[in-house]
């Protein structure tokens, strides 16, 4: 295991960041604003009203894998059980056997490429269904929905695996707007950049690990068990998306707890086996100490709507984490609140909401990449997916 002052030098040392980040993972997560910014003009560009003409939809269908999913489970939790457009994720390459004239399909992926973004495409186009296209200029994908006269978002060359998930959003969120299923302000995609900006100036690269939160969470983080919990379905999109991060990048697992609903779970692992003693000094040093410790990682969302559903207390996700905050202290488990900096902001509520999200999504983003860079497991995947021999 790496220690931690090791970790502490490689984190603040820009050339060997550098070199053990041969895809530039984290040039490209710091940059998720600019990649906002692109992303909406390219939006603009791709002639929209060819689907929103038509008027609301009966159901949306957004067919994406990973990131592209994550994407859709945000829109899915902003729309909220309310909205009058039902909005399912399908990983392809089939389509919903009900989808007709009636219905909308967006194809999200970052490659544009391979049957589960050409086949559904082709599908929905024979079936009627209106199609937007999100992936690489000139990809498979790209040349089916030129083939349909549907609108297509084409991402620049250079988009890093992993690093896309406002690219695959942003369409969505700009879509969604159009159909009038979101407010004009939600999808405030300007506002969203500002906040990912900030974010990136306060845990970029070059700002030291005292001053840094995503390099000192990734330094609590190596040897440490980390238990996501999330306030309402839309903080957990973004618990979700920073749980696969942790894996897919640093071979970290994090289980993820959605609050109301899970959180008899959730206080269940904060006061199991894994966890410290009641009794433990949490102010001893724990150099010698064997094994991984949980940490409590929250994704706050609080203005998440009361589950008025909920069989049994609490109701409310914020009632609910804040029992779960209470079982982490008399457990002596510490705590991390994801891009709590800067959280409470003065603009509207909706906004607030989208911003809120957007700041813990690329704030875990770096998280996860400098834990895998003081780890070195880019170098060890060779840069790519799979580990080295």
């Amino acid at each position: 295991m790496t220690s931690p002052e090791l970790a502490e030098e490689v984190l603040d040392d820009p050339e060997l960041l550098r070199a053990r980040d041969p895809r530039g993972l984290l040039p490209a997560v710091a940059g998720a604003g600019a990649q906002v910014r692109e992303t909406a003009s390219l939006t603009a560009e791709a002639g929209l009203e060819r689907v929103t003409a038509a008027g609301r939809p009966r159901g949306l269908v957004v067919v994406a894998r990973r990131e592209g999913a994550v994407a859709a489970a945000v829109l899915r939790a902003l729309l909220g059980p309310a909205s009058p457009v039902t909005v399912d994720v399908v990983p392809g390459p089939q389509l919903p056997v009900w989808m007709g004239a009636s219905d909308v399909a967006v194809v999200a992926t970052r490659t544009g490429a391979g049957a589960y973004a050409v086949t559904p495409a082709h599908e929905a186009t024979r079936r009627g269904v209106a199609v937007v296209g999100i992936g690489a200029e000139g990809a498979p994908l790209h040349a089916t929905c030129a083939g349909g006269r549907a609108p297509y978002v084409p991402l620049p060359p250079g988009r890093v695996q992993h690093t896309t998930l406002w690219s695959l959003l942003t369409p969505m969120l700009l879509l969604a707007a159009e159909l009038g299923l979101l407010p004009p302000d939600l999808a405030d995609t300007a506002a969203v950049a500002d906040a990912l900006d900030a974010v990136a100036a306060d845990c970029g690269p070059v700002t030291p690990t005292y001053a840094n939160p995503a390099k000192t969470l990734a330094l609590d983080l190596l040897d440490a068990l980390p238990v996501v919990v999330a306030e309402g379905p839309l903080a957990a999109a973004a618990a979700g998306r920073v749980a696969d991060q942790l894996a897919t990048l640093a071979g970290l697992p994090a289980p993820t707890f959605r609050l109301p609903d899970q959180r008899v779970a959730a206080e269940a692992v904060l006061g199991g086996p894994l966890a410290p003693d009641a009794g433990d000094d949490f102010f001893r040093d724990r150099a010698e100490d064997d094994g991984r410790r949980l940490r409590l990682v929250t994704v706050r969302d609080r203005a998440a709507p009361d589950d008025g559903r909920a069989e049994r207390d609490p109701r409310s996700a914020s009632e609910a984490l804040r029992q779960v905050l209470r079982t982490a202290t008399e457990r002596n488990v510490p705590v991390t609140g994801l891009a709590e900096q800067g959280a409470e902001q003065d603009l509207p509520e909706g906004v607030g909401r989208l911003v809120t999200v957007a700041r813990q999504l690329v704030a875990g983003d770096l998280a996860a990449v400098y834990l895998a860079l003081a780890l070195d497991a880019e170098r060890a995947r060779g840069g790519g997916g799979r580990l080295l021999p």
